[in-house]
């Protein structure tokens, strides 16, 4: 069941006034399935963000070069070559710049 689905269907419970605490902490449960995983996987990406931006230059590099220079600091924070790669194509699309390519690569804005 789609999430709007069960949100609809929390919130006309509770405006009908039903209280069975039970089945609503289900609906919650339901609902608020993997915000846990997503707010430490934002706080992953987060906590590499000034790490990738501050290695980029006007000059475009691979995501491989720019692994190779802050692999290290990358994997001491749980994350790896793959994640970095998503940061570049899909975070952060203000401050970096993809150069289509291939490879591709990426330069500060």
């Amino acid at each position: 069941m789609k999430k709007s689905t069960l949100e609809i269907i929390r919130n006309t419970l509770t405006a009908a006034g039903f209280t069975n605490e039970d089945v609503l902490a289900e609906l919650d449960k339901e609902l608020n399935k993997g915000a846990e995983e997503k707010a430490a996987r934002d706080a992953a990406y987060e906590s590499i963000h000034s790490l990738i931006v501050d290695n980029l230059t006007d000059t475009p590099v691979t995501c491989a070069d720019l692994y190779n220079e802050i692999g290290e600091e990358v994997e001491a924070r749980g994350l790896n070559r793959y994640k970095v790669q998503h940061a570049l194509n899909n975070l952060w699309q203000d401050e970096i710049e993809k150069i289509p390519g291939k490879p591709n690569t990426y330069k500060r804005r």
